[in-house]
């Protein structure tokens, strides 16, 4: 995950601050000299880096910290401000044109830079705003990019149109508006070829087409795996042909984060979209204030309430019915593997707590804290039951639990342990709703793949 190697530079960084009681000239600069080289080992653009330690000093020598009754906390209140403020201070939503009038969107990019499931996943995006859009397949030059387009965009629910490879995509582009027009469409995204890198050829056809069809914005796609890199093609597609923005595509990946903190600094240009996942659902409107905390590892809870509410499908009385049933410690295992799907669609257990703040769990932990490949066997054991089984776990008597475990792939012991703990869970749980309350709501399923960390009654 992006960020990771940073986020756990910056946190030993201001552990170190929270250790004394005032902060000298000499402790803010000895701090801020290990910020800087966090920020160059994350590929961030060194004048940015420059730039960035330069405003932090200036506002954290001084008056704003030395008067201040919690210095070390001032200083990292001041680099969550300089940060959000690197980053694009507010979050920056695409321009449309007003009424009926038709939005065209123009996608371009690297080939590699994963446009196409880009340009699908913006739609995907924009039918949430009430956008209709259409997908105009403009790369000629691989065949394959148009089918990717329509398989993609048949899953979104967005049309695709396409005139083959045998016409140019000037022309495609102004025949796909013409069909817009007719169809009651109010935004058209144009997928243009790609090149392994920027060439003169690349960019006379992207010159073209603005010169046929009035392109409302130009969204430059840049992998984010490929940091200083992706800001130098930026800088040459700014230049060249003009962007109004950028989409991080990867940056759930193996990701330093340096293009991400260097892309608007340096083109004046705003970060519109994440992608977080290779599921055309996860692409995530770019928060500068809620990716410094991420950063600084003061969590996202907004972007975690977001996810929930789009990930979760529960209605509310199907909500009220398994909140009962919890309380009256009747929470079997059919509810337990619809808690886990839950909680995988909204990133895994790992995603879910690197957002929440106050855990106690660094980047570097969850790894050894959360075990993904244990709660695979709980999901293992719990499929491998039968319905009834899953709805009465009574019934699971050694017989049954001997089969459960070669149904599984997993030792006899591990299914005992399971079943055991999921019933003192039960327990606990029924202590709660009748009001006596032991350990918490956190204080839950010890059959959770967790160490010292929280454990939840799922």
């Amino acid at each position: 995950m992006a960020f990771e190697g940073l986020s756990e530079k910056l946190q030993k960084v201001f552990q170190n601050l929270r250790g004394k009681g005032t902060l000298s000239e000499e402790d803010v600069k000895a701090a801020l000299k290990e910020v800087k080289m966090a920020l160059l080992e994350a590929d961030v653009n060194f004048k940015v880096v420059k730039n960035f330690t330069k405003r932090i000093e200036e506002r954290a020598v001084g008056t704003e910290v030395t008067s201040g009754l919690n210095p070390a906390q001032s200083v990292i209140k001041i680099v969550n401000e300089e940060l959000t403020e690197l980053m694009g201070s507010e979050v920056t939503e695409i321009a449309f044109q007003p009424g009926k009038a038709i939005t065209v969107i123009m996608m371009v990019g690297l080939q590699g830079a994963g446009k196409t499931t880009a340009t699908a996943k913006m739609a995907g995006q924009l039918v949430k705003k009430g956008k209709r859009s259409l997908l105009v397949a403009c790369d000629i030059y691989r065949p394959a990019a148009i089918d990717q387009l329509k398989v993609n965009g048949e899953k979104v629910g967005i049309p695709v149109f396409s005139m083959g490879t045998d016409v140019k995509p000037a022309q495609i582009a102004k025949e796909a508006i013409a069909f817009a027009e007719a169809n009651d469409k109010n935004v058209v995204i144009l997928d243009t070829a790609g090149r392994l890198h920027v060439d003169e050829e690349m960019m006379a056809e992207l010159k073209e087409i603005k010169e046929t069809v009035t392109v409302h914005q130009t969204i430059l796609v840049v992998d984010a795996m490929t940091g200083q890199d992706a800001v130098n093609v930026a800088e040459e597609f700014k230049e060249q042909i003009g962007i109004d923005g950028v989409i991080l595509s990867k940056l759930d990946g193996d990701a330093r984060g340096g293009a991400a903190l260097s892309v608007r600094a340096v083109t004046g240009c705003p970060v519109l979209y994440v992608g977080m996942g290779e599921k055309l659902t996860d692409l995530e409107p770019f928060y500068p204030d809620r990716m410094a905390g991420r950063i600084l590892g003061m969590g996202d809870v907004l972007t975690l309430i977001e996810k929930a509410q789009e990930s979760i499908d529960i209605d509310e009385d199907k909500g009220r019915d398994m909140m009962s049933r919890m309380k009256k410690g009747k929470f079997d295992f059919e509810d337990y593997l619809e808690s886990m799907r839950q909680m995988q669609n909204m990133g895994g257990l790992a995603g879910i707590l690197k957002m929440m703040p106050g855990m106690g769990i660094n980047a570097a932990d969850l790894e050894s804290q959360v075990d993904e490949k244990k709660m695979k066997h709980m999901e293992a054991i719990v499929l491998s039951m039968t319905p009834e089984e899953r709805r009465n776990p009574k019934l699971l008597n050694p017989r049954r639990k001997h089969r459960i475990a070669v149904g599984c792939g997993l030792d006899i012991a591990e299914v005992n342990r399971f079943i055991k703990q999921f019933e003192q869970s039960q327990k606990m749980m029924k202590q709660m709703g009748g009001g006596k309350r032991r350990g918490g709501l956190f204080g839950g399923m010890g059959g959770f793949p967790m160490g010292r960390g929280p454990k939840f009654p799922f």
